[in-house]
């Protein structure tokens, strides 16, 4: 497995991440706690260094499971989590927790982390959504001050806008910044990717197959489950699926040129964008993480780029990627 580094940091992890929230919550019921800590091994096993979970996911659950699977890899692995959201009473609220980046909550949510990770200090910490009641510039001054306590190395921002980041940058450098990043959703091209490369910041694109359906796998008939939150997505509805279908006969007809999968086009695509992109594919079957590995062997040369980027400028991907109000608590 190559090596890449988070922009102009010393932090240095595997070409591709491993996404861990499908583990534990979003994409159905809880996975088999032995059948993931088994699979968390053989990530290992297969070179990647660098995981991604968070508080919210569970909330809690999946920051333990990472932490105890991965315990034997102290100083071998990167863990990356996140802070962002108010998760007191959580248990009994229904829908989402409110977005939370008070620098109280900040440490609090550090703590608890540090614990369930079983870790000294955590190796990137993200905030999860920027908290528009809170100025950027105290989110970077509270993990600042964690950094000066030797308990966070690294920090980072996901779904935040290009103004934001360089407000937090001018505090305190990111690292890396984490957004949706893929084939069908391009956005982070108009403003954060420029950003970033100016500041010397790294990206590492979450569902990076588009949750699942650059696969190829989801058929237009395909019906998911009511804990899938994939169910309540616009991208995801029938009619969405069917006009989307065209993106993945595009990475087919590029995956049979290449002996390689739809999953592995997209993955390769991203990682030939920028040497600072890193993305984190999730998944809870071994068979797809051998073959999201397989994605990092596959070279595009600028001619297959050139046709993909001509290619998919002529399909317009249908549905919006979330519901209206989960997409106003990103900063995109």
């Amino acid at each position: 497995m190559q090596k890449r580094k988070l922009g102009k940091s010393n932090l240095e992890v595997s070409a591709l991440g491993l996404g861990c929230m499908g583990m534990s919550f979003s994409y159905g019921p809880p996975k088999d706690t032995k059948e993931m800590t088994a699979l968390l091994h053989v990530a290992v096993e297969r070179g990647i260094t660098f995981f991604d979970t968070a508080e919210v996911y569970g909330p809690f659950t999946n920051e333990k499971l990472v932490g105890e699977a991965l315990s034997p890899f102290r100083g071998k692995v990167a863990i990356a989590t996140k802070f962002g959201f108010d998760l007191s009473g959580s248990d009994n609220r229904p829908g989402a927790p409110p977005v939370s980046s008070k620098p109280e909550q900040i440490k609090r949510a550090v703590e608890g982390s540090l614990d369930r990770l079983k870790v000294e200090s955590i190796d990137l910490l993200y905030q999860h959504r920027v908290d528009p009641n809170v100025p950027i510039e105290d989110v970077a001054g509270a993990v600042k001050e964690l950094i000066q306590a030797g308990k966070v190395k690294h920090f980072g921002m996901s779904e935040a806008a290009a103004k934001t980041i360089r407000r937090a940058h001018a505090v305190l450098p990111v690292t890396a910044v984490q957004s949706e990043y893929s084939l069908w959703w391009r956005k982070p091209e108009q403003e954060v990717i420029p950003t970033l490369e100016e500041l010397g910041i790294g990206f590492v694109p979450y569902s990076p197959l588009g949750k699942g359906f650059l696969t190829g796998a989801i058929k237009e008939d395909a019906k998911f489950d009511s804990t899938d939150f994939r169910s309540k997505l616009p991208r995801f509805t029938p009619d969405a699926l069917k006009t989307n279908q065209a993106l993945i006969d595009l990475l087919g007809s590029i995956a049979k040129q290449k002996k390689a999968t739809p999953a592995q086009i997209a993955l390769a695509w991203l990682l030939a964008q920028k040497p600072w992109i890193v993305p984190i594919p999730g998944t809870t079957k071994l068979n797809r993480l051998e073959e999201n590995i397989g994605g990092t062997a596959v070279q595009l040369t600028p001619d297959d780029l050139r046709e993909i980027e001509s290619a998919s400028s002529k399909i317009k991907v249908e549905g919006a990627r979330y519901p209206e109000a989960i997409e106003k608590m990103t900063g995109l």
